[in-house]
């Protein structure tokens, strides 16, 4: 099944104008995990920018900090040390109920997989409506009601279906519904297209492309598929808790952080496996790093 209309719909007028998106700012993020009495580091000196109104893949393998940065981002954990900012709001400032509030307000988090984002056996409209209800017992009163928001995500067509008996890419859809019901600023997706067809994934990043585009929502997501990091204008890469590398428009950077670390690309390693000394010259051209057996003899 196709998305609900062939063409998708503008923003709809509830009283007020889209909200736009919101700047994302992390400094100097250290986060550690217990286990077993031991601690075990998933960030490590981690600098970030998004500015209001981006579209950013984070980038890399599982288990190398990626997840950590969006419950960051989302509020659900506090950083063990360095900042994390959303807008104008300092995250490790907040008391738990102000990050549920915000989380109800100006941030959408949609987790990996449907099954924590939807009811199953409730329709399209109905989840969407679930997870304005949980904002309003916050609070905060969502800008449109939930047909709206099917309609200005081109979804109106599937409203009244039941989420099971959807394929898995338009599951995944609605749970991006549900993850804007309250319009947020911000939209965490992690690995919104896992175990999907290309056709699928497609469509669900067609959607975010579409949320970002109209709403001017900053949207950051976290996938391991390079293909799908291609349709982002900005990539980061997360290597072993820290920025590895940044993409942009398909071009790829290596990244120096606060502390002057650079991260080497992979076929990069290959000639500079880790503890190798190596000689860093500035050049006419910029800067070379040179290995000892390709130092002239004296």
């Amino acid at each position: 099944m196709k998305r609900g209309s062939s063409t998708q719909s503008s923003v709809p007028d509830a009283g007020r104008p889209p909200p736009g998106g919101v700047s994302v700012q992390l400094r100097g993020v250290v986060h550690l995990y217990s286990s077993h009495d031991v601690d075990i580091v998933a960030l490590r000196g981690v600098d970030l920018d998004v500015a209001a109104g981006e579209m950013v893949a984070l980038l890399g393998p599982s288990g190398m900090g990626k997840s950590t940065v969006m419950r960051l981002l989302a509020g659900l954990i506090r950083a063990s040390a360095g900042v994390v900012r959303v807008g104008d709001h300092d995250l490790g400032r907040l008391s738990a109920s102000d990050r549920r509030a915000l989380r109800a307000s100006e941030i959408g988090h949609v987790v990996q997989g449907t099954r924590g984002n939807l009811l199953p056996f409730a329709t399209a409209l109905e989840n969407v409506w679930f997870a304005q209800q949980g904002a309003r017992g916050r609070g905060v009163e969502p800008p449109w009601p939930a047909e709206a928001v099917l309609e200005v995500l081109g979804l109106e067509a599937i409203a009244h279906h039941r989420v099971a008996s959807l394929s898995r890419g338009l599951q995944q859809q609605v749970a991006l519904a549900a993850g804007m019901a309250t319009a947020p600023r911000l939209l965490l997706a992690d690995e919104p297209t896992s175990q999907m067809s290309r056709e699928a994934s497609a469509q669900v990043i067609d959607l975010l492309q579409h949320v970002n585009s109209t709403l001017g929502t900053t949207v950051v997501l976290v996938t391991h598929d390079p293909l799908v990091a291609t349709r982002f204008p900005r990539t980061i890469t997360i290597r072993d808790g820290r920025v590895g590398a940044e993409g942009r428009r398909g071009e790829e950077y290596a990244v120096v952080d606060s502390t002057g670390l650079v991260q080497l690309p992979p076929d990069v390693l290959e000639l500079f496996p880790p503890n190798t000394i190596v000689r860093v010259v500035r050049t006419e051209h910029g800067i070379e790093m040179r290995a000892p057996s390709s130092e002239p003899d004296d």
